[in-house]
């Protein structure tokens, strides 16, 4: 069950985090999943899924909103397009080590997939696996189609009000980071073929079929080239929150590749 949200401190920014424990302990020592949001996301936008996943594993969870998100506090300085970077060399090391995490399963939703990529690949010591939903290795046509249309829709319709709801005084910096980056000329999410073969934990990445902001060619890079195991569940009638639209079939396969990896020790 989820305790009371904490502000962690980490010097140059505060980073709001809520702490799950599973409905069901039967006191053996699991690792801890550490769920990143997507693009636009933050604690509240991944709903009750963090919390499902959780009892199916017996795991307990830490969800947070990064940087310049929902309540934690903005950017100390403009981190422009490498911002993905930067949360996965810099901020996240710092969080886990705050958090006195020391064996952890990152579950990353979109951009939060892509810096549990990037983390992956310096093969830090805590990491146990990664679980991906819609993760960017690379930047698709259709990915700045989208994103267009989501500035079209942030300036004329209602789509600032909705975001407003979650990020409150975050909400145009946040939207402004995410979409000038993405559609920045020239702009990667990662450096794939540099990265990628870093990434020596289990892998299993995850997208639906219709994702709007990206094909199945993110799934064949991630496989591809990461430097060990990796599967992939390319998921029917789904777009880019596999999680939340197909949320029975994504738990059970989540649960199934975590499960045999959880125990500590």
């Amino acid at each position: 069950m989820p305790s009371p949200d904490e502000m962690i401190d980490l010097g140059d920014r505060r980073l709001r985090v809520r702490r799950l424990k599973p409905a069901r302990d039967d006191g053996f020592d699991r690792t801890v999943l550490i769920f990143l949001h997507e693009g636009l996301g933050c604690i509240e936008m991944w709903r009750d899924f963090p919390q499902k996943l959780c009892d199916a594993t017996r795991c307990s969870g830490i969800v947070y909103d990064r940087t310049g998100y929902g309540k934690s506090s903005a950017w100390p300085s403009d981190p422009g397009v490498r911002y993905m970077e930067i949360e996965a060399d810099d901020v996240l090391p710092r969080l886990l080590t705050a958090l006195n995490v020391e064996d952890c399963v990152l579950v990353g939703h979109s951009d939060g997939g892509t810096i549990a990529l990037n983390y992956a690949a310096t093969d830090p010591e805590p990491l146990r696996a990664v679980v991906t939903l819609a993760a960017h290795a690379i930047n698709e046509p259709v990915c700045v189609e989208a994103i267009a249309r989501a500035r079209a829709a942030f300036a004329d319709g209602d789509l600032r009000q909705k975001l407003a709801k979650y990020h409150g005084e975050n909400v145009d910096g946040a939207f402004r980071l995410w979409s000038d980056a993405w559609m920045a000329p020239g702009f990667e999410p990662m450096d794939a073929s540099g990265r990628l073969p870093g990434v020596l934990v289990p892998v299993q990445a995850i997208q639906g079929e219709d994702d709007e902001y990206g094909s199945e060619l993110q799934l064949g890079i991630i496989a591809g080239k990461v430097g060990g195991y990796c599967e992939t569940r390319l998921v029917p009638d789904c777009g880019h929150s596999p999680h939340l639209q197909q949320t029975a079939y994504v738990l059970s396969e989540i649960t199934r590749f975590v499960s045999p990896l959880a125990l500590a020790g």
